[in-house]
């Protein structure tokens, strides 16, 4: 069976969101990686739970599934960027951060989408670093306990620089919150931690709750497009495929929203042609054995 692709808004900033829909159900994606930003389903903008109800009927009839992305850059501040976190030292940004959480989570829900992925942030200069973990499993705790109220899965990214940094940093995390399943950047194992790409998939597959598979140059935390990076695509799609994940495998490029007309398409073929030479590989080793 293969793998279900899905293509971040984040990535489609100039487009409108209907027509990034659109672009990537012409493309052949199975769903979405739906980032609530200013330009794309801003959830401070009038109306939330009636656009989410019509954004859901545009999802289903385009055939698209969806998980729900927070990274917005300045949707909480428009002088920061990624402010506040859930490990800002004063309580009152802290609790913005985890309120607009919670409206993610809801909207996921709403949408039925597959999961919502969020981050741990940096924390300042300065900061106790033990302090920051207890306020990070505090909110992360409140987050979780919201979602499952709401039918919600809850999967948290590691983000290199980040309080939680690498898997093994989630792996703490996740042993103080239960529940909490991992969202998986692949590319990111190949600036922070101690597992290759495709190792970690091994290692954490029963855990994923979310993946994304960007390219990314070694050392240097940019998201790139399939074929542009250091990644071994086929080992990766291969792993997730082994070890039977399911979920949507995403593609993150930010930076790329001035080619995404054919970007989209691009990477898809380049996932699937990646996917299909790991096949190809497999085939010749069981027909040599």
């Amino acid at each position: 069976m293969s793998l279900r692709y899905a293509y971040n808004t984040n990535g489609m900033a100039s487009h409108r969101l209907d027509d990034a829909l659109a672009l990537l159900a012409d493309a052949g994606y199975d769903g979405v990686a739906l980032t609530l930003d200013v330009a794309h389903h801003d959830p401070y903008a009038p109306d939330l739970v009636g656009r989410t109800a019509r954004l859901a009927r545009r999802l289903a009839g385009l055939g698209l599934a969806s998980v729900v992305e927070t990274g917005a850059r300045f949707l909480l501040d428009a002088r920061r960027k990624h402010h506040p976190t859930l490990v800002s030292p004063h309580e009152t940004d802290r609790a913005r951060r985890r309120d607009f959480l919670r409206t993610c989570v809801d909207v996921a829900a709403d949408l039925d989408s597959e999961a919502v992925s969020f981050w741990a942030g940096v924390p300042e200069p300065g900061t106790d670093r033990q302090r920051c973990w207890g306020w990070l499993v505090d909110g992360v705790r409140d987050v979780v306990d919201h979602a499952n109220g709401r039918g919600v899965r809850c999967a948290f990214e590691p983000e290199p620089g980040m309080l939680v940094d690498d898997c093994d940093d989630w792996a703490r995390l996740a042993a103080q919150v239960p529940g909490l399943t991992l969202a998986l950047d692949t590319g990111h194992c190949l600036v922070s931690g101690r597992y290759s790409p495709a190792a970690a998939v091994w290692a954490f597959g029963p855990v994923l709750g979310a993946c994304a598979v960007e390219d990314m140059p070694r050392g240097r935390h940019e998201h790139r497009a399939p074929g542009e990076g250091d990644m071994d695509l086929p080992a990766v799609l291969g792993a997730l495929t082994d070890t039977g994940y399911t979920g949507l495998v995403s593609l993150e490029l930010s930076r790329d929203s001035h080619r995404a007309d054919t970007l989209v398409p691009a990477a898809l073929d380049a996932l699937r042609a990646a996917e299909g030479r790991h096949t190809a590989s497999v085939h010749l080793e069981v027909t040599a054995t």
